[in-house]
């Protein structure tokens, strides 16, 4: 084992701390790109949502506005009671009861 002047110690090869350290880079190099695509597409659905939303506003309120309209013009449409009362002639539940003209009368 041979010591260089300036270093006191040893020189020592990667062992389990360099290779952990290259582990650690490798994987960010590797995952970087799709880490970065869902924060894109995050971001990208978010200003569509900030754009989306005010317009799903705007169409509720618009059809709301038109189921109004509508309902009213079919209130006007509908058919009106007049100011005479119309006698139905409903007939009487019970016993049957015996009229001048019924055949019951005659016999």
């Amino acid at each position: 084992m041979t010591t260089s002047p300036s270093s006191p110690r040893p020189s020592r090869s990667w062992g389990i701390l360099g290779v952990g350290a290259a582990t650690i880079a490798a994987c960010a190099v590797c995952c970087a790109g799709p880490i970065l695509v869902v924060l894109g597409g995050i971001g990208v659905t978010s200003a569509i949502g900030a754009l989306w939303m005010p317009a799903l506003v705007a169409l509720a309120v618009a059809a709301g506005l038109g189921v109004l309209v509508v309902r009213r013009r079919t209130t006007r449409a509908a058919c009106r009671r007049g100011a005479a009362v119309a006698d139905l002639g409903m007939p009487t539940v019970g016993p049957h009861l015996v009229t001048e003209g019924s055949k019951a009368a005659r016999r």
